[in-house]
C-alpha cells in the first residue's frame, strides 16, 4: 500500500506484478532516510519506504496491515524449475533457402534501383526519428546519429565510449545461426570503423513461441551463432534480455537478435566518420566481393523476395579486415570508414556521399553479376578513403594482417559514377534517402 501507484484502486496482486517503466529498489542503510529523500527530492521523483530487511528468512507482503502474500525467501532463490525443450528445424526452410540466380531477372535501370533501395526504410535516413531526441545531453556527444555508431567521450580523459545496435530479422529467418553471427560481426564492424575496439555486448532475443519446437531451434541456433561471433571477436554477452510468445494470429516475427554493442576509443582525437570529405581522396575496399543475394534487401525490395541463405561469414577474416581498419584510423589515416551491410555496395557509397555532400568516380572490376556486384550483401566490407600519400602505409597494414583490398576510384564531383552501371547526382541519391523520391515517385 506504500508503494507509488499511477492509478486508482489498483490491488495488491496488480501492484506487485505490474511492470511499470522508470522503477528501481534499492536498499539504504538504516538512518540515511532523510539524505536518500533529498536526492530524490533534488531530482524530482518519487520516493517512497516500502519495507526493510527482516531476520525471519521470509518474504513477506503487506497490505494495509493485512498480509496478502508470504513465502520463505529460500524458495524464490533455489529450485527453480528448468524446462528442457527439444527443437526441430523448420521444414519452410527446405523450399526457401533455395534461390536460383539465373532465374532472377536484373533492373534494367540501376540507377532506378538504387534510388528504390536508398528510399526502402530499412536503409532510408532515420532523422525523423532521431531528431526528436536529445542527443546531445552533457555536451559529451562526439558523433552524432546517422553515423555506424554513436561516440561519447569520457570527460577527464582521452578516451570515449562507441555505441552501437545491430540485427537483421530476415537474416535469422532464412539462417538463425548465420544470422546469429553475422549480427554480433556488424556491430563490431560499426564501432571499428569509429576506431573503437569491440569490447562487450547486451543482447536482446526476440522470438515467438518456444513452445513450438520449431521456434525453439530458431531460438537455440541464434543463440548458437551469437556465441561463437562473441568468442572470436572476443566481446562477451554482460546483460540482455529475452522477448518471447512475439506472434500475431499464430504467426511468429522473425526471429531477430538485436546486439547492443559497446567499445573503447583509446584517443577520441583519432575517431573516424563515415562521410567523404576530401576531393582527390582514394576510395577503397577492405574486404571482397561475392556473388551472395539471399537474405538482400534488394532482393526483397526489387523482386519481393525473403529467400536464399545470407552471405556466408569468416569471423577470423572479420576480425582482420577490423584490426586494419582500426589500426589506419589510430594512425590517422584515413579521412571515412563505413561498413558496408544493407543495400551493399552501391548504397555504402551513396550514404558516404550524401552525408559528405561529394561525388565519388569508381569501378568495380569483379567478374559477378552486375546486381550482385551493387546490392549484394557480402560480409567483413568496409570502405574507407584515404590520401593518395597514405597509401603505402595502408598497403603494409594489410599485407601483414592478409587482408584483401582494392582501389575503387575517388572523390571527385558532385555525382556517384560507377563505371557502366551507375551515374546520378549525390542531390537526387539524398533525395531519395530523405523520403522526396519517394513522395515524387509515388
Amino acid at each position: 500500500s506504500e508503494v507509488p501507484q499511477r492509478e486508482e484502486g489498483m490491488n495488491p496482486y496488480e501492484v506487485m506484478l505490474s511492470e511499470s517503466q522508470e522503477r528501481m529498489i534499492v536498499v539504504i542503510k538504516k538512518g540515511k532516510e532523510k539524505e536518500i529523500k533529498n536526492i530524490f527530492d533534488k531530482w524530482r521523483l518519487n520516493f517512497a519506504i516500502i519495507g526493510e530487511v527482516t531476520s525471519d528468512q521470509n518474504f513477506r507482503i503487506k497490505d494495509r496491515g493485512k498480509v496478502v502474500a508470504e513465502i520463505p525467501a529460500k524458495s524464490l532463490t533455489e529450485g527453480v524449475p528448468i524446462c528442457f525443450r527439444k527443437g526441430k528445424k523448420p521444414v519452410y526452410l527446405e523450399k526457401i533457402n533455395i534461390l536460383n540466380l539465373k532465374k532472377l531477372a536484373e533492373p534494367k535501370d540501376f540507377n532506378q534501383a538504387l534510388l528504390q533501395l536508398l528510399s526502402s526504410p530499412n536503409i532510408a535516413s532515420k532523422e525523423n526519428i532521431y531528431e526528436q531526441y536529445d542527443h546531445m545531453i552533457q555536451t559529451n556527444t562526439l558523433i552524432f546519429p546517422g553515423d555506424d555508431a554513436a561516440i561519447l567521450r569520457i570527460r577527464g580523459t582521452k578516451k570515449a565510449m562507441a555505441l552501437t545496435t545491430d540485427g537483421n530479422g530476415r537474416y535469422c529467418y532464412l539462417d538463425p545461426f548465420l544470422g546469429g553471427k553475422i549480427a554480433v560481426a556488424e556491430a563490431a564492424r560499426n564501432l571499428s570503423c569509429k576506431g573503437a575496439l569491440p569490447r562487450a555486448v547486451t543482447d536482446c532475443l526476440n522470438f515467438g513461441n518456444p513452445e513450438k519446437e520449431e521456434i525453439y531451434w530458431q531460438l537455440e541456433e541464434a543463440i548458437k551463432g551469437v556465441s561463437e561471433a562473441c568468442r572470436v571477436l572476443e566481446t562477451p554477452v554482460i546483460s540482455g534480455n529475452v522477448s518471447l510468445y512475439n506472434e500475431n494470429k499464430g504467426e511468429a516475427i522473425f526471429p531477430t537478435p538485436i546486439i547492443g554493442m559497446i567499445g573503447i576509443v583509446e584517443d577520441y582525437h583519432n575517431i573516424c566518420s563515415l562521410e567523404f570529405k576530401n576531393e582527390g581522396d582514394l576510395i577503397i575496399l577492405l574486404g571482397e566481393n561475392k556473388e551472395e543475394l539471399g537474405g538482400s534487401e534488394y532482393l526483397k525490395v526489387f523482386h519481393n523476395l525473403e529467400r536464399g541463405v545470407p552471405p556466408q561469414i569468416d569471423l577470423i577474416k572479420e576480425k582482420a579486415v577490423q584490426q586494419v581498419c582500426r589500426e589506419a584510423i589510430n594512425e590517422n589515416l584515413l579521412s571515412s570508414a563505413h561498413d558496408c551491410s544493407d543495400g551493399g555496395l552501391a548504397v555504402t557509397l551513396a550514404e558516404c556521399c550524401i552525408t559528405g555532400g561529394k561525388g565519388a568516380k569508381v569501378a568495380l572490376p569483379e567478374k559477378i553479376r552486375n546486381d550482385a556486384l551493387l546490392f549484394g550483401e557480402t560480409q567483413s566490407r568496409i570502405i574507407i578513403s584515404i590520401s593518395p600519400k597514405n597509401l603505402s602505409w595502408l598497403q603494409e597494414m594489410v599485407n601483414k594482417n592478409k587482408v584483401s583490398f582494392q582501389v575503387l576510384g575517388q572523390i571527385e564531383g558532385d555525382r556517384l559514377q560507377i563505371k557502366g552501371l551507375i551515374n546520378l547526382k549525390v542531390e537526387e541519391l539524398e533525395m531519395a534517402w530523405k523520403g522526396d523520391w519517394v513522395k515524387n515517385n509515388a
